[in-house]
């Protein structure tokens, strides 16, 4: 099983390799998925991880709240896209 990882207050700077390299040393990272603003293109600031669990665990654990190029990241397990009204 995997788990997907939230990973907020990212530096604009983050690449999608710093992300998979900072996750890896806690497992397989299966995929990286940095969120861009629609209209510019632009990096919003954080994005979401899939990692197996047991690796999604020690990485939550180790690397909220710490220091990532300047910034302190936000580390939790990512919730379920709530649904959107269609008008």
């Amino acid at each position: 099983m995997s788990k997907n990882i939230y990973v907020g207050n990212l530096p604009w700077s983050a690449t999608e390799e710093d992300i998979r390299a900072a996750f890896g040393a806690y497992g397989e990272v299966i995929s990286v998925k940095l969120i861009e603003d629609r209209e510019t293109g632009r990096p919003r600031g954080f994005g979401f991880v899939e990692m197996d669990d047991a690796g999604a665990l020690e990485a939550i654990e180790s690397l909220d709240g710490k220091d990532f190029g300047g910034r302190n990241i936000k580390v939790n397990e990512a919730k379920p896209r709530a649904e959107r009204p269609r008008w």
